[in-house]
């Protein structure tokens, strides 16, 4: 193998003969550089794709647990609001029916007292039932967790306003029942009779001319109830000179009641009664010449006849 070598600035040329050896080295480089450059260039591609296949397969893997946790906490988040939702329907169904129950209640009490005007008005739409519920798409769930808590807070405003009219009421209740419980009417024993009016009248001790200042009345025997004619705080429980045992009840509005002659006690002072409840035993204590109960009325200190008192009913 022949090399020519050409020197084109000073116009000569030389060759050279390559023989043996060098022939053979010099034809392995010509030959052996383009493969190793394309070897080199493949393996450069492969480890490149390598990587890349490496980083696609992580990258799908990760984004495929980031989609199961989304999905996962949507699922959580959407079973979470069906039951807030729940909890807000069964909350608005239990102040429908506290509702309910307070306007019935109402008219009812408002019936006892004699009060015309309850203002039941918007027993509203509320008590005929509740809302629909679905759960068709998110947009649906957007709008009927507002309605749910528009209609809860109006039935809370409307509970509390009734709870108001109903306190009104109670205490209108509690003013009628006080004055009426207040009010002396009736006889303090059952089946008896006037064994004495009021007023002047011989004496049954003395035989002369004196003034009662109660009536007497009596079944006969000893033993009978003797009930308050009215509320009241019992003032005396004793014994007192010529009424023997006796129960005194202060009334308010300046009344008070005497109960003489009694057998046996069942009241102390300072203790609260009420209308027809029981005070004592018809007995013959004092200054009596038998079983009877002396009843006395004291209006604004000054003694006045039962007799009107004992006539009155409570209505």
């Amino acid at each position: 193998m022949k090399l020519l070598l050409i020197d084109h600035r000073h116009g000569q040329s030389r060759s050279l003969e390559l023989k043996g050896w060098l022939r053979a080295l010099l034809s392995l480089c010509l030959l052996g550089t383009p493969v190793g450059l394309g070897y080199f260039g493949y393996q450069l591609a492969s480890d490149q794709n390598d990587d890349s296949l490496v980083f696609n397969q992580q990258s799908a893997e990760n984004w495929q647990k980031e989609l199961a946790l989304q999905a996962l906490q949507l699922e959580q988040l959407r079973s979470k609001s069906e039951q807030e939702l729940d909890a807000l329907t069964l909350k608005l169904a239990k102040l429908q029916a506290r509702l309910a129950r307070l306007d019935a209640l109402g008219e009812r009490v408002a019936g006892l007292a004699n009060i015309e005007e309850f203002e039941a008005d918007a027993a509203s739409s509320f008590a005929a039932g509740g809302l629909e519920i679905g759960f068709a798409s998110d947009m649906q769930d957007a709008v009927v967790a507002p309605t749910l808590l528009a209609s809860i807070n109006e039935l809370e405003e409307l509970i509390t306003e009734r709870q108001k009219q109903l306190g009104i009421i109670e205490g209108l209740l509690i003013d009628k029942r006080s004055i009426e419980d207040g009010l002396i009417a009736g006889r303090p024993i059952e089946n008896g009779w006037i064994a004495s009016p009021f007023g002047r009248r011989p004496d049954p001790i003395t035989g002369k001319s004196s003034f009662h200042t109660g009536i007497d009345l009596t079944t006969g025997k000893s033993g009978a109830q003797i009930s308050s004619v009215a509320g009241g705080v019992v003032t005396w429980a004793g014994p007192r000179s010529g009424y023997g045992l006796m129960v005194e009840v202060n009334h308010g509005n300046g009344f008070t009641t005497r109960y003489a002659h009694s057998q046996e006690l069942f009241v102390e002072v300072g203790d609260l009664v009420a209308r027809n409840e029981k005070l004592a035993l018809v007995g013959s204590t004092g200054r009596s010449t038998g079983p009877h109960v002396h009843f006395e009325v004291y209006k604004n200190g000054r003694v006045v006849d039962p007799a009107a008192y004992i006539r009155r009913t409570i209505r």
